[in-house]
């Protein structure tokens, strides 16, 4: 399911975050690309954190966000509405750009010091960003917006949304 006025057609899902800076940062590239967060609690911090919204700077206010009280309620929300769910995980073959994304796709992050637990893994799509050997992980934010951008790219070669210069918007009708 897709909410209204979503520029991007995409949710961003980080499943029990620890890191304040992180989850700001992600949000505000969220708003940037007019994606959806949500968080997954436990979070180790109060969303109201002052590192939260510095991160998100005067972003926050226009980010749309959901929160889940556990992952089960998470995953029973987008079974429910039919979602897709994309497991990011470095324990992964397949690369983020040979997924083919979908409007209403969720990106699913794990935690920051443990990434995802097994049974939160979907056996099928389970995507990595590609890294040197030998490294084990980047950082959440910068996963997420590399991602997210990954997302844009296929969406505009697919005209779902447009890209002018440095603009992202939505493509008009008849195009």
């Amino acid at each position: 399911m897709i909410p209204e006025g979503l520029l991007l057609p995409i949710h961003v899902v980080l499943v029990e975050p620890e890191i304040p800076n992180n989850t700001g940062s992600i949000g505000r590239t969220c708003v940037a690309v007019g994606a959806r967060l949500h968080l997954v609690h436990p979070l180790a911090f109060d969303i109201d954190e002052k590192a939260c919204r510095r991160a998100g700077l005067d972003y926050w206010p226009r980010l749309s966000l959901a929160e889940h009280d556990t992952w089960e309620a998470y995953k029973a929300s987008t079974d429910a509405a039919g979602a897709r769910r994309w497991s990011l995980t470095t324990r992964a073959e397949r690369s983020v750009h040979d997924a083919a994304f979908e409007p209403g796709d969720h990106l699913v992050f794990g935690r920051e010091s443990s990434g995802l637990a097994e049974h939160q893994l979907e056996p099928e799509r389970r995507l990595a960003l590609p890294m040197a050997p030998g490294e084990r992980s980047l950082n959440l934010s910068n996963a997420a917006s590399a991602v997210l951008y990954e997302v844009v790219r296929q969406f505009a070669a697919r005209r779902i949304v447009r890209v002018e210069g440095t603009r992202l918007g939505p493509v008009a009708r008849g195009e």
